[in-house]
């Protein structure tokens, strides 16, 4: 497995695999977490023009997508029903799909995050018992509740 910024060639993988990570999420419980069509065409492309957007690939496929960026998140400033471990600078993992080709995806991803800043932080939404199972088992800790611009909740996590 190799994970490398995504480019606009990868386009199709990137929306095929987010279409299957959306189809999973219907089928096991979570058909609310991200509408029809999220992530939209537009997003991803300025996701790939920002060089926030990363793929996993192995043997020249596609088969994970994952949005990293250094950094402040405006949706986790404030928390509630818990604390954030840590205020040091930290980046943000959004936008996780993967197209259940490979196992051991998120703990690659978390693995190359790592590398690059120690503390990490993460959302779900309460439906999506498989991203808390996985990211627990990776260690990040369960810290409360933030917000979207929405207003929508989600558990947030952070690994430091």
């Amino acid at each position: 497995m190799e994970i490398r910024l995504a480019e606009f060639a990868d386009l199709e993988a990137v929306m095929r695999v987010y279409r299957k990570a959306k189809q999973y999420m219907d089928e096991s419980g979570n058909p609310t977490q991200w509408d029809v069509g999220y992530p939209s065409e537009d997003m991803v492309c300025a996701d790939i023009s920002s060089r926030q957007l990363y793929v996993l690939t192995d043997q020249n496929t596609v088969h994970a997508v994952f949005f990293f960026a250094l950094g402040e998140d405006e949706t986790y400033r404030k928390i509630y029903e818990g604390a954030w471990k840590s205020d040091a600078p930290y980046a943000v993992i959004h936008r996780v799909g993967s197209d259940g080709e490979l196992r051991g995806v998120m703990r690659a991803i978390v693995d190359f995050c790592k590398k690059i800043i120690q503390n990490l932080r993460i959302d779900t939404h309460e439906d999506n018992k498989t991203m808390q199972h996985v990211l627990e088992k990776l260690g990040f800790i369960r810290c409360g509740i933030i917000y979207l611009p929405d207003g929508a909740p989600r558990i947030a996590y952070q690994l430091c």
